[in-house]
């Protein structure tokens, strides 16, 4: 197991606690925030609310850390057995389900009252943002295609972001939502790669084994999907080549995540998947420059 420096605070139940958060990963957290702010920037004239955008910010660090817990309560029988999630708290039975589940519903609060300084239209948006959200662990049991409905959680992010900043939902809302969608069916395939022989003995469904050998193709496909949607959502919003400029960058990014999934042994590619918090960076820093001429 890694170390970080959670594993430095003396405190074990507040060590722990961070740790079932993910907090010391936080990889997830930028993959999650990155289309929250794609959408704010884009729904924006000129830079964003400030309030929104901390609002965001910090709902981001809320939601992904009760999914988090969520994920591992509904899977702290399944863990033990996975190589890579065995060291996670509840796994280990370093904490207890009662302080896991108390802990959810901390955070679950932090997060409404977050959520009630957005407008009425979009405080309805959350509604079914948590839903998917606090759901998706229940889905590796039911569906061959997780990885898509991680994507339709990830990508509600962007309605509501939307919805809070114009008090409306535009096509470039949706545009950039498919593309998250699709951006995290794509990457979450990468991450189902590392798993997917311990997924296929306890019988925890995913992308990675639906495809097979052709889990390359599958993420070419979802990538390219993306693509063609951040191109709609620039299109439709009248940018700028700066913006489409800064999009073909990302393009050569994912298309070098699949050279990478191609030929480079399963195990590895938690590195490939990590590579995605620079791409959704790469996609901000566009919108940016574009939407102040930089």
């Amino acid at each position: 197991m890694k170390h970080t420096w959670i594993d430095k605070i003396p405190y074990a139940t507040v060590r722990e606690s961070l740790l079932l958060m993910r907090v010391d990963r936080p990889v997830g957290i930028w993959l999650l925030l990155w289309p929250g702010l794609w959408s704010l920037m884009g729904a924006s004239v000129g830079f964003p609310d400030f309030k929104l955008f901390i609002i965001i910010v910090i709902g981001t660090f809320l939601m992904r850390s009760a999914g988090c817990v969520a994920n591992d309560l509904a899977d702290r029988n399944i863990d033990p057995h996975v190589e890579r999630t065995r060291s996670r708290p509840l796994a280990r039975k370093a904490i207890s389900i009662i302080h896991s589940v108390f802990l959810l519903f901390v955070l679950l609060f932090l997060a409404l009252l977050l959520g009630l300084q957005l407008n009425k239209y979009a405080i309805f948006l959350c509604v079914p943002g948590a839903f998917l959200a606090l759901s998706y662990p229940l889905t590796k049991r039911i569906i061959d295609a997780p990885q898509l409905y991680l994507g339709i959680s990830f990508g509600w992010s962007v309605i509501i972001a939307w919805a809070a900043a114009r008090n409306s939902l535009d096509w470039p809302a949706w545009f950039f939502f498919l593309a998250t969608v699709f951006w995290a069916t794509g990457y979450d395939t990468i991450y189902g790669m590392v798993d997917k022989k311990d997924d296929a003995k306890i019988g925890v469904r995913s992308t990675a084994l639906f495809f097979g050998k052709m889990a390359w193709i599958a993420i070419g496909g979802f990538y390219s999907l993306t693509v063609l949607f951040w191109i709609f959502a620039g299109y439709f919003l009248h940018f700028s080549l700066i913006y489409f400029l800064f999009i073909a960058m990302a393009t050569i990014h994912l298309g070098w995540q699949v050279y990478l999934v191609r030929n480079i042994p399963e195990h590895q590619l938690i590195g490939v998947f990590t590579l995605n918090q620079w791409t959704g960076g790469i996609v901000f820093v566009g919108l940016v420059v574009e939407k102040f001429n930089l």
